[in-house]
């Protein structure tokens, strides 16, 4: 069956690099892209783009039969930073956005793959190597409506047979596009300044470990548990998935490998109490064995990838 795919939320700092591949791999015209603003630069004109807020059901659901979509992947979200400044506007876009969405694939069947989150832990999650299955009492915003997405994306795939798929993200880190808002930024930035000023100042504190995962392997992940056989999915609220761990004091290190003199401050704010309540590494064995997910890049791999990729128009 030919697959048609629709990514709702496709400005942001995984929707511009998934659209982008997607229509790599299935072709441009068979990827559908919208967002509440005008098409990002990197995918614009590359393919069917409509202005829409997700909350707008009756406009999402006017797309989806019009261009016979078989997958959506639904990213519109507010995410852990600018959360906790805006709590009513975030729970509803990040909690009715889903629940519209998900009633619509009751009556329009096609695959959807919802993002989570390890903002779904808290402080009383073991934080070593966190369990797939483990205490989850988040005390942020966009934790709280990830841990709520993730009990609905269950109970529609249980009571309706919604074939519904989703990801805890770790921290995610790419060099295309502005990250979004979230308590990981840091490791997206510390590069940009490195190679601006050779010098960084970090809101998190030096030994802030947590877990993290480079674009290229988010996108893998993404992409293939939505390519995933339905049978072989075991959950069907979030499955953990990792990489690699390292504080600010390590990715430093790493960069100033590369760039000799690179220099790291630190100023802790706001974002270090959410980073607090996070994990510090993650058991993603059921991922790898139901699924086969297993990812390719390090920390040195990564920094390597990401300073040829970000200074390019330098050289």
């Amino acid at each position: 069956m030919k697959e048609s795919i629709l990514v709702i939320g496709s400005n942001g700092q995984i929707g511009t690099e998934l659209v982008t591949e997607l229509r790599h791999q299935y072709g441009e015209s068979n990827v559908v892209a919208t967002d509440i603003k005008p098409a990002h630069a990197s995918i614009d004109g590359t393919g069917p783009f409509y202005q829409l807020d997700v909350l707008d059901f009756q406009g999402v659901s006017e797309i989806i039969s019009k261009h016979k979509v078989t997958q959506v992947y639904l990213l519109a979200a507010l995410l852990s930073a600018t959360a906790e400044q805006k709590i009513k506007s975030a729970w509803r876009l990040n909690m009715e956005g889903l629940l519209g969405v998900l009633d619509i694939c009751r009556e329009k069947p096609f695959r959807l793959f919802w993002p989570s989150s390890i903002a779904v832990f808290g402080p009383t999650t073991p934080r070593v190597n966190t369990p797939q299955y483990t205490v989850a009492e988040p005390n942020t915003v966009y934790g709280i409506s990830k841990l709520a997405g993730e009990r609905w994306c269950e109970y529609y795939h249980q009571k309706f047979g919604v074939d519904v798929r989703s990801l805890r993200y770790p921290g995610l880190i790419g060099w295309k596009s502005e990250p979004g808002g979230g308590t990981t930024d840091y490791a997206v930035h510390i590069f940009h300044e490195a190679i601006r000023s050779k010098r960084y100042e970090s809101f998190l504190a030096e030994d802030t470990l947590l877990p993290m995962m480079y674009m290229p392997d988010a996108l893998r992940a993404t992409i293939g548990i939505m390519q995933a056989p339905s049978e072989s999915l075991k959950i069907r609220s979030s499955y953990n998935v990792a990489a690699m761990s390292f504080t600010p004091r390590e990715i430093a290190a790493e960069i100033e490998k590369h760039i000799p003199g690179f220099s790291i401050s630190y100023k802790p704010d706001s974002r270090q109490q959410i980073a607090d309540s996070w994990p510090q590494s993650i058991d993603d064995s059921h991922a790898r064995r139901d699924w086969g997910w297993k990812h390719e890049y390090d920390l040195a791999k990564m920094t390597d990838d990401m300073l040829v990729h970000l200074m390019q128009p330098i050289a």
